[in-house]
């Protein structure tokens, strides 16, 4: 059986990798030179910069692709865990070192709130009972009605209909300590204020297995999954991006018999993964008349994720002060938040990730060199924000904003520097309306009510990725393929198991 990925973002290439191994015939069809999907690698003049993501959780998601394929984790990457996971910076000054172990959490709780130090146990507490519920799910579909009625006691029980700030908020009092604790939504396209309390597992879930980094960068990792997908006989095409799905409607459900390139290239398939966006997928690449379900009216009125604005920059010198992986909390946050995800406006505060690889890694810099990149949520592209005006100004406001709290004499020890806007990721990326994390991870836009993996739409047509159940980040797209893989197996079975 032939099956066709559209996409080498982490859910095509593990669904790729899983359906190879156990014996399906696939191809991987990408748009770029070269495979990563959002997790692209950019080089210039001695830096590979990740494009994103950069945070790694539950790493034996990604070491089990290799070890299904009789392969040693080891022999192809070396995943480095991270201390202190994080370091969230107030506006100001004042900073909190999050990491794994319990005792320094609440050590560095104390220095802010003593009082919310009862809290927060009963904090994590929660999150397990969450995290223990909630994560048994991640690898299983939702495809149907019945999967839905099953959890509803669950979801009640854990007050799912909470925000994630809301059951913050009913443990920690200290304003400064709930952003610390409900920033992680962000990671994941979310807000904090109106995204299903059920992420809150993931604050167990880094308590659990921690946050890893992959020496050579994340791009060392896409490249070792690439290299693995074809060692099984996996077959990759670059610069080959679909324009054009050809749907045989004459018997039953729609489906799916062959692709179209930009290239001119047509490729036969009987199955067909999209690692694609979902939204663009749905409405570019399928007509019309063959979408009953997921009408363009449908994707319309889901609720997109915001967007982001990326400066990429490299330096002569080093900045040892400051770690791997910071957060830097703006004057506001509600307010902020809500001018990005509900009003679409480019508000004069922002918030960042400040991203600086060469703290664990000197190899993706020249010697003496400083590796980084600095990334603000911003409005998705219901904005209307010109971004080839705005663009250069915005930046300059971070840059300056950075050399004047966090690294002295940034301009002068510059050697190299770019960015990329939401138009990167609606033109380069085909991510509708330039969201950067797809469909925001809601309650109403989760499991069930989230675009299935399986289309209701495309008899042949199976959805992973950001966009589909169960979500964004590492271990949501990753877990999409182990559903991908499941559902067509069911459907699909080979001849000869």
């Amino acid at each position: 059986m032939k099956i066709a990925v559209i996409g080498s973002g982490f859910g095509g290439l593990a669904s790729a990798i899983r359906l190879q191994n156990k014996g399906y015939e696939t191809i991987i069809l990408e748009k770029s030179d070269k495979t990563g999907g959002r997790a692209y690698v950019f080089e210039n003049n001695g830096f590979k910069f990740d494009a994103g993501p950069t945070v790694i959780t539950a790493p034996w998601l990604i070491t089990e692709l290799f070890e299904l394929c009789g392969r040693k984790p080891t022999d192809y990457i070396n995943l480095v865990k991270l201390d202190p996971f994080y370091r969230l910076y107030l506006d100001n000054g004042k900073y909190f070192n999050y990491n794994g172990l319990k005792e320094n959490v609440i050590e560095q709780i104390s220095k802010f709130n003593k009082s919310d130090i009862e809290g927060y146990y009963d904090f994590i507490s929660v999150t397990e009972k969450i995290f223990n519920k909630g994560f048994s799910l991640i690898d299983k579909p939702f495809n149907k009605i019945s999967n839905l009625i099953a959890i509803v006691p669950s979801l009640l029980s854990l007050k799912a209909y909470k925000s994630v700030y809301k059951l913050v908020s009913h443990y920690i009092k200290d304003e400064d300590l709930r952003k610390f604790f409900t920033f992680h939504t962000l990671l994941i396209g979310g807000n904090p204020f109106t995204t299903t309390s059920i992420y809150t597992l993931i604050h167990h879930l880094e308590q659990k297995w921690g946050v890893w980094y992959c020496m050579g960068g994340t791009g060392t990792l896409v490249k070792s999954l690439t290299k693995l997908y074809q060692e099984i006989g996996g077959k990759l095409y670059t610069n080959n991006e679909v324009t054009d799905i050809f749907i045989n409607s004459f018997a039953g459900k729609p489906n799916i018999n062959a692709l179209k390139c930009k290239n001119g290239n047509i490729y036969d398939a009987e199955v067909v993964i999209c690692n694609s966006d979902v939204g663009y997928t749905y409405k570019y690449l399928i007509e019309n008349k063959f979408r009953k379900k997921f009408t363009d009216k449908k994707i319309d009125k889901f609720k997109y994720s915001m967007s982001l604005f990326v400066i990429y920059f490299g330096t002569k010198c080093r900045y040892d002060n400051i770690p791997h992986h910071s957060i830097i909390f703006g004057k506001t946050y509600k307010e902020l938040l809500n001018k990005i995800f509900c009003s679409y406006e480019l508000s004069e505060d922002f918030s960042l990730y400040l991203h600086r690889p060469t703290a664990t890694d000197k190899t993706v810099a020249p010697q003496g060199c400083d590796n980084f990149y600095v990334l603000s949520p911003v409005p998705n592209q219901l904005s209307k924000i010109n971004w080839k005006q705005e663009g250069e100004t915005y930046k300059n406001r971070i840059m300056d904003f950075l050399e004047d709290r966090y690294l002295p004499e940034l301009r002068r020890n510059l050697i190299t520097e770019f960015y990329i806007t939401p138009d990167y990721f609606e033109k380069n990326l085909n991510s509708y309306l330039g969201s950067a994390f797809s469909i925001e991870p809601t309650l109403l836009q989760s499991a069930y009510m989230r675009p299935h993996n399986l289309s209701e739409d495309i008899e042949n047509l199976f959805l992973v990725g950001a966009g589909t159940h169960p979500g964004a980040g590492l271990p949501g797209v990753i877990s999409s393929a182990k559903i991908a893989e499941k559902l067509i197996e069911e459907k699909y079975p080979l001849k000869n198991q």
